[in-house]
């Protein structure tokens, strides 16, 4: 995977976390996963299709999830409800849509899909292939781990969901073939 696929990413997750909750953020080592299982309590997960498409995922653990979304909300929350799992979604959301704005500055159009929040450790997600970059970044809420799995699609085409599976698999069968 392209860095330039990566930095926008991890700057719009520190841009967004220090004016959202005010964090302060170190990032801690970068490095490659192969793993399809999620290793946190709580992963959004969203995909990107167009110029750009792939897949990033955004995992913590419950407390420092309960600890992001509380301080957003400006309300303590004790547990993972659905307040705590829409505030969590549209954290990634907000990310993702940061980072693809900056894909579109620098001339690649990609959308993102709607957020997915999947619970539990070991979950597994197909990753189609794509080794993720994992990159950890430390706040005083606790670590937000930012899974990046991206290719650059070259062929030309406009990147809808038919064309990302078919570079993915091949030709999409149409109705009546």
């Amino acid at each position: 995977m392209d860095a330039k696929f990566l930095n926008p990413f991890i700057q719009a997750a520190v841009e967004v976390l220090e004016a959202e909750v005010n964090a302060n953020i170190s990032r801690k080592e970068i490095s490659m996963q192969k793993s399809s299982l999620t290793s946190d309590d709580i992963t959004v997960l969203i995909n990107l299709v167009g110029d750009i498409y792939g897949i990033v995922m955004y995992g913590m653990q419950t407390k420092t999830c309960l600890n992001i979304i509380s301080k957003i909300l400006g309300q303590d929350l004790a547990e993972l409800d659905s307040l705590a799992q829409s505030g969590v979604a549209e954290l990634g959301n907000v990310i993702s849509g940061r980072a693809t704005i900056r894909f579109s500055e620098a001339g690649y159009k990609s959308n993102i899909s709607t957020p997915t929040v999947l619970k539990g450790k070991g979950v597994e997600v197909a990753t189609l292939g794509f080794p993720r970059i994992v990159v950890p970044l430390e706040t005083q809420f606790g670590l937000l781990t930012v899974h990046i799995g991206l290719k650059e699609n070259k062929s030309g085409e406009s990147g809808s969901a038919d064309e990302f599976i078919s570079l993915i698999n091949g030709p999409v069968p149409q109705k009546g073939s």
